[in-house]
C-alpha cells in the first residue's frame, strides 16, 4: 500500500520548520520563511509589552489562546487571520509565535506575554502554519488546554507544493527546478516525499497525529480555494465554529482582479481595501504537465483518505479534471 511505501520517511520526520533545498549537488536544510523574527517575538514577550498586535488596547489582560490556526503553509492562513481579526470579539497576534515548534522551551508565561490583551468575552488567537506538520505540537497544545479549537486551511496539495516552491525560489533563485526536487527518480516517476513542499500536502498522515489528542469536532478545515472564491461563506463557518456572531460578511471583502484574490475592507469605510502583501499571489513558474500529472496520482489516495477522515470532499480531483 502507499502508506507502507512511505512508512520509512514517516518514521524519520523533518525537524520543525525545515524545508529541503539543494545546493552544490547536495541537500541542505533551511528554515521555512516566517513573517516573524526572533527580535519581534522577544520584544512582544518581554514584561510590560503590549503584545504582538499593533492594535492591542491598554486595558484587558493577556490570556493563552483559545483558538489556533495551525496550518497549512501556503494554504491561505494569512488571509484567514486578517479576515478573522476584523471581528471585534477576536484579538490575534499579527506575527507567528512558533511557540509549539521552535520556542516551547521558553514556557507558557512567555507565550502568554506574546498575546494581545483581551476583554472578557473576546477570543485570543494566533496562527503558525508549521504546527500542523510538527509531531510534538498536538501533545503540547493538548497539555496547554485540551479544549483548544484548531483551524486548518487546506488547499489542493499540488498547487500548494508549487506555491511553496515559488516562495523559496523568490528568496533563493539558484535552487534546482521544481521537477528536479519533486522526484527521487524522474525516470521511474518516484516522488520525493521527504521534500517538505511535497510532504506538507499529505494531509491525512499529519491529521492522524492530531486525532490522537483532539476530537474531529474541535478541528475546522477551511478550504483555501473557497477562501478565494467565497471568502464570506468560509468566514461564516469560521465564526460559527468559534461561537461568534457572524459579523465578518460580504461587505468586508473586495475582489482584486490584479492579484486574483479578495482584499479586506472595513464596512462603511471609504479607505482603500487592505490587500495581502507582494509575497502573496506570486506568479507560479511553468511546471512540466507530466510532473503535475504524476503528482496528482501520488496525492489522490491521500486526498481520498483525508476526505474520509474529515467527512468533507474538497473536490481537488474534480477541480483538476475541469482544467
Amino acid at each position: 500500500s502507499r502508506e507502507g511505501a512511505v512508512g520509512a520517511w514517516l518514521r524519520t520526520p523533518l525537524a520543525p520548520g525545515e524545508v529541503i533545498t539543494a545546493q552544490s549537488g547536495g541537500f541542505e536544510r533551511d528554515p521555512q520563511e516566517s513573517s516573524t523574527t526572533d527580535e519581534e517575538l522577544n520584544r512582544a514577550g518581554s514584561p510590560g509589552s503590549r503584545g504582538g498586535s499593533s492594535t492591542t488596547p491598554d486595558y484587558g489582560e493577556k490570556r493563552l489562546p483559545q483558538a489556533l490556526i495551525i496550518g497549512v503553509k501556503k494554504g491561505g492562513t494569512r488571509a484567514l487571520l486578517e479576515a478573522i481579526r476584523a471581528h471585534p470579539d477576536v484579538r490575534a497576534v499579527g506575527t507567528e509565535p512558533h511557540f509549539f515548534d521552535r520556542n516551547y522551551e521558553k514556557g507558557l508565561e512567555w507565550y502568554r506575554n506574546v498575546m494581545p490583551k483581551t476583554l472578557d468575552g473576546q477570543i485570543t488567537m494566533e496562527k503558525t502554519p508549521s504546527y500542523f506538520v510538527t509531531n510534538e505540537a498536538p501533545r503540547r497544545i493538548h497539555s496547554m488546554a485540551k479544549d483548544t479549537k484548531l483551524i486548518v486551511v487546506v488547499r489542493n496539495p499540488v498547487t500548494r507544493a508549487i506555491s511553496d516552491y515559488t516562495q523559496t525560489l523568490s528568496k533563493k533563485p539558484e535552487i534546482p527546478t521544481f521537477e528536479v526536487l519533486a522526484f527521487k527518480n524522474r525516470t521511474l516517476g518516484l516522488i520525493d516525499a521527504s521534500w517538505s513542499a511535497i510532504r506538507i500536502g499529505i494531509y491525512a498522515l499529519h491529521l492522524e497525529n492530531w486525532l490522537q489528542y483532539f476530537p474531529l469536532s474541535q478541528i475546522l478545515f477551511v478550504s483555501g480555494e473557497r477562501l478565494i472564491t467565497d471568502p464570506a461563506g468560509e468566514m461564516a463557518k469560521v465564526q460559527d465554529f468559534l461561537g461568534l456572531k457572524r459579523i465578518v460578511t460580504e461587505k468586508h471583502f473586495y475582489f482584486n482582479k490584479t492579484k486574483g484574490f479578495p482584499c479586506l475592507k472595513k464596512p462603511e469605510d471609504s479607505s482603500a481595501p487592505r490587500c495581502l502583501g507582494k509575497s502573496k499571489g506570486r506568479t507560479h513558474p511553468k511546471i512540466d504537465p507530466d510532473v503535475i500529472h504524476r503528482l496528482r496520482k501520488f496525492y489522490k489516495p491521500f486526498n481520498v483518505m483525508f476526505y474520509q477522515m474529515t467527512g468533507q470532499d474538497f473536490q481537488w480531483e474534480q477541480e483538476e479534471s475541469d482544467k
